[in-house]
């Protein structure tokens, strides 16, 4: 995947890999709700339909502009999947953005509209979504919703630049839980609940802890509200990428392990190395996430998608 100048003004290109598996254990999930999206700098996109991988090519794109997405659904397999879908359709109709207030108001705007059109019957569909969107000459946009992540990984040390919408980031905004307590429950322990989704709607807002009242709007998480550890990682953000270190969009499958904390710290390791491949590199990591998730007694076994990246000047 081909770019233009790369956001910090270095000419170079961004090397691209992306990984979708059902479950990491045979006993795991039967079918695929998550999904992704890659359209590169030549405006050749690339995601699932029907658990299919789809490619196709848009008209008008601009020259070296870069969008990358990764959405976990939930449901319910039909309405998961259906989520995921529908939003990775509705951001192929978002023309290109420049700016991180136009990306951050088409998408609000598609949540609204996918809201109103799935929550009709009854049911609630939502899924995650962590997207960045990367203009040429131009800082990347981050735009994230629930708990699926953006990592940096670099030869020694793994960071992850995103927060989860989960019950304990909740209570962290209202100041009832110190950074130990919120890194031990959000990146120690395995967690399935969420206060935030895409299409769905939030419980962030909600003035009470315990009263889950689900608002239909987003709640974006900011220096302003969030707790004085976790500032300088709010959900939408322009970032600065830095050349040669590998980026991880993942969704929560990739952590889904007992003690997720200890395979995450192995991630330098995997893929600290520059001298390799990214395609390589993630091969192995997906060995390695097997492995462990196999060995793991408790792992129940979740989708995985994956899509890593790293800009070489």
């Amino acid at each position: 995947m081909q770019a233009g100048k790369p956001p910090q003004d270095f000419d170079g290109h961004l090397e691209v890999a992306v990984r979708t598996i059902v479950s990491p254990v045979e006993m795991g999930r039967s079918r695929n709700e998550d999904n992704y999206l890659l359209v590169d700098g030549r405006g050749h996109a690339r995601f699932l339909l029907d658990e299919q991988d789809t490619h196709r090519q848009l008209e008008n794109w601009p020259r070296g502009h870069i969008r990358l997405a990764v959405l976990d659904g939930m449901g319910g397999h039909s309405f998961g999947r259906e989520a995921t879908e529908r939003t990775v359709l509705g951001m192929l109709a978002i023309p290109a953005s420049r700016r991180l207030e136009d990306w951050s108001a088409r998408l609000d705007q598609l949540h609204q509209q996918l809201h109103d059109e799935m929550h009709d019957g009854g049911a609630e569909p939502g899924c995650t979504l962590t997207t960045l969107e990367i203009p040429p000459q131009s800082p990347a946009m981050l735009f994230h919703v629930s708990d699926s992540r953006l990592y940096r990984v670099s030869e020694t040390a793994v960071d992850c630049l995103t927060v989860d919408h989960v019950p304990a980031t909740k209570f962290a905004l209202r100041g009832l839980l110190n950074e130990d307590e919120w890194r031990w429950q959000v990146h120690e322990q395995s967690g399935y609940q969420i206060s935030q989704a895409f299409i769905l709607g939030n419980t962030l807002s909600d003035p009470t802890l315990y009263d889950q009242h689900l608002d239909s709007g987003l709640y974006p998480l900011h220096d302003g509200n969030l707790p004085p550890f976790l500032r300088g990682l709010g959900d939408r953000r322009n970032l600065r990428l830095e050349p040669g270190v590998v980026y991880l969009l993942a969704s929560d499958g990739l952590w889904n392990l007992s003690r997720p904390h200890e395979f995450v710290r192995r991630w330098p390791q995997i893929l600290g190395r520059d001298d390799r491949p990214l395609k390589a590199l993630l091969d192995d990591l997906f060995v390695e996430l097997i492995l462990t998730a196999s060995a793991d007694n408790h792992v129940r076994g979740d989708n995985t998608t994956v899509i890593a990246f790293r800009w070489h000047p």
